[in-house]
Order: structure tokens, then sequence, then C-alpha cells
């Protein structure tokens, strides 16, 4: 009697564990991994102090994601594709890279700059290698890399808003087809945004009058708004991530 007894509290023993095993099991499969989203890019991605009102776009951004996203921002104010690597910041951010995050990178501005300055890249040859480099080693690490153009800076020309950064933007693009990338073109998206303005109306997207590259508040969410729409019509692995 005191055999069977045993027996059949090992048999109950054995099913609460198989029932709380496939309840794990089950809860596991049915929830969502956390992931990384990890920014690389400039001073118009980069991170401000709060007393500060300039803001960069990667610093308002997490806003837009659910709980299950934790945005890593590792812009840098003036890096272009070259001085991200040359000064070390590329090694440190792929230490953060784990399997299935996502890593956007963003880089123009300074590499625009004239041609006698450490960070200026030409579009066709070197900060197009540099953009393959970046994305080998985020897919190296089994991550998702996706490219974004830079944006327009807050100039016009004639009534139109100036071009200076296309030949970057159009290079961005070939590499993303080349190498079958997403690619965001907030390029187009923010040239469209800032010729529908106007030059008085953009003022308030920026940061100072006299600033037309670095943002406020309200142009980095601006900004924001025009990466999260692309990022959500793409259908890229954060479309899920999104708030509705």
């Amino acid at each position: 009697m005191i055999k069977e007894i045993f027996a059949a509290a090992v048999l109950a023993g054995c099913i609460t564990q198989i029932q709380t095993s496939s309840a794990q099991m089950e809860k596991s499969m049915n929830s969502k991994a956390k992931i990384n989203v990890i920014l690389v890019g400039d001073s118009t991605v980069a991170d401000y102090k709060p007393e500060l009102v300039i803001r960069g776009w990667g610093q308002v951004i997490p806003g837009f994601f659910n709980n299950d996203v934790k945005v890593i921002n590792q812009a840098i104010s003036g890096r272009s594709t070259k001085t991200f690597i040359q000064a070390g910041d590329w090694d440190k951010t792929l230490k953060l890279v784990k399997q299935g995050d996502c890593v956007l990178i963003q880089f123009g501005h300074n590499d625009s700059h004239a041609k006698d300055k450490p960070e200026s890249t030409d579009a066709d040859t070197n900060y197009s290698e540099f953009l393959r480099k970046y994305v080998d080693d985020v897919r190296a690490a089994q991550a998702t890399p996706i490219l974004i153009t830079p944006m327009h800076r807050g100039k016009f020309e004639k009534g139109r808003i100036s071009a200076e950064l296309q030949p970057y933007a159009d290079a961005m693009k070939k590499i993303a087809r080349e190498k079958d990338v997403v690619c965001i073109d907030l390029y187009i998206s923010s040239g469209s945004l800032m010729q529908e303005l106007g030059p008085d109306g953009i003022a308030p997207l920026f940061c100072a009058p006299e600033d037309r590259t670095h943002f406020s508040e309200k142009g980095a969410v601006a900004i924001a708004e025009l990466i999260v729409k692309d990022l959500s019509a793409a259908k890229t692995p954060l479309s899920s991530y999104l708030k509705k």
C-alpha cells in the first residue's frame, strides 16, 4: 500500500513537472524576444544633455518603439564613416551587437566636408568601401544592418532645397542594392518635408537660427517620424516592434 502511494506521488510530480515545462515553453514561444536597436552615426543622430536645445533623432526615436526594444545610441558628433572606424568607435559598437539585433547606420554630413579635412571621404570610393565594411561586420555578428541616407541640410538655393549631400545618398543607395540591405531614404523624405515647409517654415526644426544642420526637439521628432514610417513600410525586422 505504501509503495502504491509513493508511486502515485512520484507520477503526480512528474506530470506536474511536464505541465510546468510545457507551459514555460509555450510562454517562451509566444513572447517576443527583446532586441537591441543600435544606432551609428554623427551629430544628427547623437544624444545630448537634457539642458541643451540640440537633439539628434537617435535621442527621441526610442519613444516610437515598444518595451521589447532597447535603443543603444553610439552616434558621435563629428564622425564620418572613416573616423568612426579609425577612432575605435566601431570596434566598441560591435562588442554590443548580438544575434537578432538591428544596427541603423547613417553617415554623410561629415564625409562631405572639404577634402583636406581628416573626416572627409569620397562618395564613390572610400565612403562606399566603409559602408560595405559596416554591412559585412553587422552580418558577421548575425544581426541586421539598415542603412539610412543622410538627411538634407536646411539650406535653400533659388527656392530649392540644396543638394550637396546627394552624392553620398546616391552612393549609399547603390551599396544597399549591391548588398541587398534595407535603405531608409531619409535624403528624399527630409528634402520633401523641408521643401514643403520652405526656408522660413523649417526654422523651428533646427536648434539655432544660424544652424541648418542640427535639430531642435521638434526637428528631431520630425526626422524620427520619417525614419519610423519608412521602417514600417519596408517590412524590416523592427516593424513589429513599433508602437501602433
